[in-house]
């Protein structure tokens, strides 16, 4: 089945990698290696970028920590006594919980590292105070506020600073290697000496991306293999592309990339209890919610409050999808075209009403799916189902369309928080390459990413379509 995605995903080497300054460039030449014929564009690292990352949760924890404890000394009291070694336990735990979480969001693709500082930390230090207050642990407030607002001070000086910090990559020319884009990721470096004694020497953390698919020299070849048994990442110049766009480029699918893009079983598994679980607590508490939003819905014009529909779903099985009606209801078309035309909306689009606007900026129409979720027939978080008419035409269209229903469709997904509504055949390519980005990807740390994406839109109305 055919991708231009190569199997297995990128690590920190490529998702660590932030805009390089003018001033780290300032230090580099424009002359590049050559080994054995061949031409290399290298990566100088920063000297200060092994420290940093190194120590970034320690130097946290410090930066956390130490204004509470300056604080403390000068009026006097005793940090190891009453409610303070228990909020300070919470506070570290808060703090590694957030940490960990952000170092595996920017491992993807889009991630805006910074923009997620703020909401993780929230989320992180929320949920450590809630379950402190169920189980009614001592903790003292004025102290627990110290460190977290000290943590996200911390946080956003580390993230700012480690942007500045390039991880070492070297570019092997070749093939088609020259279709990455190097702006802002890669310096030209002075000439560097025999790859194969960096290997052999204390530049173990590079890493090495090339088109292994074209012909390099013998030599070449011998030194990816003595990079690979030395540790050092060799990858696949698809898996940088995928990592900067976020996508999977589609020209055709071929048997050896159909195994690429199955996704985790494991992972689907534990998925589906959490959908299940999740959507189990949520439908009670949001009954009340959904009665206000189906009156004002029935107020702004005739009709039902909830519009189902015929959606194509997990493994091409069509399921009914349910939704806060947003437009005026029409006769059905009985016939492809106008079925295709009846599935189409644009944001301008005449028969959305008034509440209508609202409930499709902030997706609030799409609250209703969750009974979808909670039936097994969606999943909070996947690629989005899409009418049966006009997933038959794009099917039509694209023949390998239906691999995207090899996971459960969702309420939010990556295509969605990165392009949103489409209804051409063009911008439906693009947005199916979103789709196999997050089936090769899927993961929790993905499903988090997508998670605030999406709570941004809702907070902002910013990318909603």
């Amino acid at each position: 089945m055919a991708t231009e995605g190569a199997g297995g995903v990128v690590a920190n080497h490529a998702g660590e990698q932030g805009a390089t300054r003018a001033g780290d460039a300032a230090h580099t030449s424009e002359q590049p290696t050559r080994l054995a014929g061949e031409e290399f564009l290298t990566v100088v690292p920063h000297r200060r970028a092994a420290l940093v990352h190194s120590f970034e949760l320690p130097l946290i924890l410090i930066g956390t920590f130490a204004p509470s404890l300056v604080l403390a000394s000068i009026k006097g009291h005793n940090p190891v006594v009453g409610a303070v070694p228990a909020t300070a336990a919470a506070i570290c735990l808060a703090v590694v919980i957030a940490w960990y979480v952000l170092s595996r969001l920017k491992t993807h693709a889009n991630a805006r590292y910074l923009s997620y500082v703020i909401p993780v930390n929230f989320v992180a230090f929320s949920g450590v105070l809630t379950v402190m207050a169920l189980l009614r642990l001592p903790f003292s407030g004025s102290f627990f506020l110290a460190g977290a607002s000290s943590a996200l001070l911390m946080s956003f000086l580390t993230a700012v600073y480690g942007r500045r910090l390039v991880k070492p990559h070297l570019v092997v020319p070749g093939g088609r290697a020259a279709e990455l884009n190097l702006t802002g990721h890669f310096v030209p470096a002075p000439s560097l000496g025999d790859l194969e004694e960096l290997i052999a020497g204390k530049w173990r953390k590079w890493a090495i991306v090339a088109d292994l698919h074209y012909p390099h020299s013998e030599r070449c070849e011998r030194i990816f293999a003595k990079a690979a048994l030395a540790g050092i990442p060799v990858y696949h110049f698809r898996q940088i592309a995928e990592m900067q766009s976020g996508q999977v480029r589609i020209n055709h699918l071929s048997e050896n990339d159909l195994g690429s893009l199955i996704p985790n079983v494991s992972y689907a598994s534990a998925k589906r209890v959490i959908d299940f679980l999740g959507a189990l607590i949520l439908i009670p508490l949001c009954l009340p919610f959904f009665a206000v939003l189906a009156i004002l819905i029935k107020l702004d014009s005739p009709g039902n409050a909830i519009f189902i529909q015929q959606r194509m779903g997990f493994r091409g099985e069509v399921f009914r999808m349910f939704k806060f009606r947003t437009m005026r209801e029409r006769r059905v078309a009985d016939h492809g075209l106008a079925q295709r035309e009846d599935a189409m909306t644009t944001s301008d689009d005449d028969r959305i009403t008034r509440i209508g606007h609202f409930l499709r900026k902030t997706r609030m129409d799409e609250l209703p799916q969750i009974l979808n979720v909670l039936l097994g027939e969606m999943s909070f978080i996947g690629p989005r189902p899409e009418a049966c008419s006009l997933s038959e035409w794009y099917e039509a269209e694209l023949p390998f369309y239906s691999y995207r229903h090899i996971v459960r469709p969702g309420i939010t997904g990556w295509a969605q928080v990165n392009q949103g509504h489409v209804t051409g055949v063009s911008d439906v390519l693009a947005k199916l390459r979103f789709d196999f980005y997050y089936i090769k990807n899927i993961s929790l740390w993905l499903d988090v990413l997508i998670t605030l994406k999406t709570l941004r839109v809702i907070a902002t109305g910013l990318g909603a379509k």
